[in-house]
């Protein structure tokens, strides 16, 4: 009886089952994808398997080294800054296309990711461990990235498309900040859209990783719904930032797109 029930918590506590289908299961996955993307000229079909096979090493790889990152406060830092640099450098890519310039993306990254993250810490809100802080500071990172790079990428293609509304808007006398803002904020904040949504619909139609993590961990669904409260907050306000300046930096002729990224 006591081994049945260890064998269910044990089954119970993961969400996905490690058996020798799995890396077959991924493959065909990760096929059909490119597959379909490719079939239906998304332009990306290529993109669709690079981008699976890099997970699969990029996971494999910190799956091992995380383990030992987490007990030394340098190496969390150093680990901090790496996913950091890596995110501004993602999102600065997706904006410009090129390989200049790409380095102003990390103002708004980390000016939603800082004070978000100074906020959780310095309240108690989450500990200070290195455990907690690195998935903590990579939702946010990541959420900023995704949020800078819409905004900031659908920023460019709209003064781009529309230099001649910019133009006339500096022949009335708008100053060339003011003219910009005109045209390119409306379009950058739908790149807040998809944050609102997932925290609009939380509970109703997705369950998001933190709550089904805490709850796989042993926490009570309440404890579990409470992580995820804070984390769909915090995230929520992290992107908005990232959004403002964003939009900033564009207007301000920081980001020039080179070609299609």
């Amino acid at each position: 009886m006591r081994h049945t029930a260890a064998v269910s918590a044990s089954s119970s506590s993961s969400l996905i089952s490690i058996t020798p289908l799995l890396p077959a299961v991924v493959l065909v996955l990760t096929a059909a994808g490119g597959l379909v993307a490719w079939l239906g000229r998304l332009g990306h079909g290529r993109a669709v398997v690079g981008a699976c096979l890099r997970a699969v090493l990029q996971l494999g790889v910190v799956s091992v080294v995380i383990a030992w990152v987490v007990t030394y406060g340098a190496a969390v830092a150093g680990f901090l800054l790496v996913m950091y640099g890596v995110a501004a450098y993602t999102a600065g890519r997706r904006i410009t296309g090129g390989r200049t310039g790409w380095w102003w993306s990390g103002i708004p990254i980390a000016a939603g990711t800082v004070p978000v993250l100074a906020v959780l810490t310095g309240s108690g809100v989450i500990a200070v461990t290195g455990i907690v802080i690195i998935p903590v500071a990579g939702i946010l990172l990541g959420g900023c990235l995704t949020a800078t790079a819409l905004a900031g990428r659908r920023a460019v293609e709209e003064l781009a498309q529309r230099r001649g509304e910019v133009e006339a808007a500096l022949a009335l006398g708008f100053p060339p900040r003011e003219a910009a803002m005109e045209i390119c904020r409306p379009a950058a904040a739908g790149a807040l859209v998809p944050a609102l949504d997932q925290t609009r619909t939380v509970g109703l139609v997705t369950l998001p990783g933190a709550f089904v993590g805490v709850l796989l961990g042993g926490a009570s669904p309440i404890e579990a719904g409470v992580v995820q409260l804070v984390v769909l907050v915090a995230l929520l306000a992290a992107e908005a930032i990232a959004i403002v300046a964003t939009v900033e930096l564009v207007a301000r002729g920081r980001f020039t797109a080179e070609r299609p990224a």
